[in-house]
């Protein structure tokens, strides 16, 4: 057999190979996507580790520099290790303020709301059966949807719930619990070490980017690692302080207002107050829907219009000031980031979806300046 023919056996026998594969991982690509799921699965803790120590990042760095400058040498010595376990235990405490004063609050507000279900339901019945013919709700047959809710049998869906059947399931989801913690467990300890070498770990990713890029690439790669985490990191620390001031303030507000759970709704309204655009609405039509039945129509209209007044001042003078420079993103581009990213990858899909779109947004701003900068020096040239 000579050189060619060797060549074209060669050839064909790889491209049998190859077809093979594909036929392979196409016929069997659900097992492909629950391998890559397990995957990422498994990273999630690691990812959720660089999301912590990302967010702590500046805190514990500015607790250092302060450190750094103590008149005890021990102290300068170990700034890091002490600025890291410092707001640790901050962390620490906030959640344990959490626990022992909001989360009681919230806890009691949840049992009652949901004891209280049933009256709440009578009354909407009571409500929707003295409906004038001429009112637009009695058009909607509004009353024959929420009396459906009468053939559910709450007793027996429970007693379908406790089964031998469903024993299995218990069991997976004691064990899911157990993965849950072992999960936050080593995303603390991850964390905790990624703050503790961060400087090793920056100078091994420039060494790497040296090693592997040229120069020029590897300024523009520089650069856009400060952009991008400018962007990443404005966003998600003004989110979080946001919501937090958000729910505060609309707490205490419709406190004022004796509203019914009042501190559950605040709370509400400040955690989806995180995803933009949709958040807001959602929370603020929950809190009127509860008010609805906890207050009447009368109070949860005051609620809509209060809510709907601090949303404003959020959105024209408190998130600014906490942002700071802004993303300047079209409306069209936030919906699309939000839509986009709970649809693929839910509620984190949500809330990074906006950062992630900036970022692609200055890559290509970078790249249709770059096309017109070339296409006129070319006709100078």
């Amino acid at each position: 057999m000579n050189s060619k023919e060797w060549k074209k056996w060669l050839f064909w026998f790889s491209f049998a190979v190859a077809s093979i594969i594909v036929y392979k991982t196409i016929d069997s690509v659900s097992q492909v996507f629950t391998v890559i799921g397990g995957f990422f699965k498994m990273l999630m803790p690691f990812l959720m580790a660089i999301l912590t120590a990302y967010i702590l990042y500046i805190p514990c760095k500015s607790t250092e520099n302060v450190l750094k400058k103590a008149k005890l040498k021990f102290i300068r010595k170990h700034a890091r290790g002490i600025s890291v376990l410092l707001i640790y235990l901050t962390v620490i405490l906030i959640i344990f303020i959490i626990i022992n004063f909001i989360w009681p609050n919230l806890s009691s507000s949840v049992t009652d709301l949901a004891n209280n279900i049933p009256s709440y339901y009578n009354s909407a019945i009571e409500y929707f059966s003295n409906l004038d013919e001429d009112s637009i709700l009695y058009k909607l047959n509004i009353e024959e949807y929420v009396s459906k809710l009468k053939d559910i049998k709450i007793e027996k869906e429970i007693v379908k719930w406790i089964n031998f059947d469903n024993i299995s399931s218990y069991i997976k989801g004691i064990v899911g619990a157990t993965n849950i913690i072992f999960d936050a467990f080593v995303t603390i300890v991850v964390s905790v070490y990624m703050l503790l070498e961060r400087n090793d770990i920056k100078s091994f990713l420039q060494n790497l980017s040296k090693a592997m890029f040229d120069k020029k690439t590897n300024d523009a790669i520089a650069g856009y690692y400060k952009k991008t985490n400018s962007i990443f990191f404005s966003f998600i620390t003004s989110q979080l302080l946001d919501a937090f001031i958000v729910g505060i303030i609309t707490s205490i507000a419709m406190s004022l207002m004796k509203v019914k759970y009042a501190v559950l709704l605040g709370f509400i309204i400040g955690l989806f107050n995180i995803i933009p655009y949709f958040g807001a609405i959602v929370a603020v039509i929950i809190a009127v829907i509860i008010t609805i039945f906890t207050g009447g129509f009368t109070q949860a209209m005051w609620v809509a219009i209060v809510t709907i007044i601090l949303q404003q001042i959020d959105a024209n003078i408190i998130n600014p000031r906490i942002l700071g420079n802004s993303l300047n993103l079209s409306p069209i581009l936030v919906i699309f980031a939000v839509t986009f990213g709970g649809t693929y990858f839910g509620v984190l899909g949500m809330f990074l979806g906006v950062p992630i779109i900036a970022f692609l947004k200055v890559i290509l701003n970078d790249f249709i300046n770059y096309q017109q900068n070339k296409k006129n020096l070319a006709k100078k040239a």
